[in-house]
């Protein structure tokens, strides 16, 4: 079982109403529209049936792509996906460095391209969205030297690895955990959930793993002890609880508040966050 298979998947069968908007929101807006201009597509003319703009991304920078990006891979469309990370992109030297890969799959996705073969890169993806959201939020709110997210740059070494896939499931449960935060769970959602992603192609022992974190009580002070003493980490694991849910009742805003107090982010990086992801509040 592969964690970031699961996370492109959550990403590929839409957390909620907003999430994949502010994902979008998250790398620039409008920029994906030029990004499609000037590839000749855009997200409107694609749909979920293949070709287009979002498959070729998703071909030519993610889906089939293994091991870390050659560096400068995808030209011009690199330097745009760097720019589109703001003070993240430049801050890890640009495009020779960023996750490239995963970063195509997860617009390519986002424009309606890419398919299962693409969920673990698509999930990469994500966190490097994470990770530039904690670390533009954490210099944006004064920080003057916070340290490259894991994410953001592709894995070189199996250490790095491994502390990719503990942070990617740490998102993971996190993104679960909001999802309760408004109440229980019931078994219809749950086999509704279970049922997109399988259609999505993720095997028995992934949809296992995911019913069992479905099906368990909330786990918010483990997320909290899991981060404590890493202020990027926790910045990510709050942006993930943002796309996870709407955010549109009560108990999901006091929930985020919890976690925030808990986490050690500070109201202004809070606020950061929900800036850079579109996010209104009354």
């Amino acid at each position: 079982m592969n964690i970031r298979d699961l996370l492109g998947a959550m990403v590929q069968s839409g957390m909620s109403a907003s999430s994949n908007e502010r994902i979008k929101n998250s790398l620039g807006g409008g920029m994906l529209d030029n990004l499609g201009n000037m590839l000749g597509g855009s997200s409107g003319q694609t749909g979920g049936g293949g070709g287009g703009i979002g498959d070729l991304l998703s071909s030519v920078l993610g889906g089939g792509q293994k091991g870390p990006a050659a560096p400068g891979s995808g030209g011009g469309l690199g330097d745009l996906l760097s720019n589109m990370l703001g003070s993240a992109g430049q801050a890890v030297g640009g495009n020779r460095n960023i996750a490239i890969g995963g970063l195509g799959a997860l617009i390519g996705s986002l424009l309606g391209g890419g398919g299962k073969s693409v969920g673990g890169a698509v999930g990469g993806g994500l966190m490097a969205v994470l990770a530039s959201l904690a670390f533009n939020a954490l210099k944006g709110s004064g920080q003057k030297n916070p340290s490259i997210p894991v994410g953001l740059l592709e894995p070189q070494t199996e250490m790095e690895q491994l502390q990719m896939e503990q942070s990617s499931e740490l998102v993971l449960r996190a993104m679960i955990n909001a999802t309760k935060s408004d109440g229980e769970i019931d078994q219809n959602e749950i086999d509704r959930m279970l049922g997109k992603i399988s259609e999505i192609g993720i095997d028995e022992e992934g949809r296992d793993y995911l019913r069992t974190q479905l099906q368990q009580p909330m786990e918010t002070e483990a997320l909290i002890a899991a981060a404590q003493g890493q202020p990027e980490l926790a910045a990510q694991i709050y942006a993930a609880s943002l796309l996870a849910i709407e955010v549109d009742t009560q108990a999901e805003k006091d929930y985020l508040e919890r976690l925030a107090q808990g986490l050690g982010l500070t109201p202004e990086i809070t606020r950061r966050i929900q800036e850079l992801v579109g996010l209104q509040q009354a």
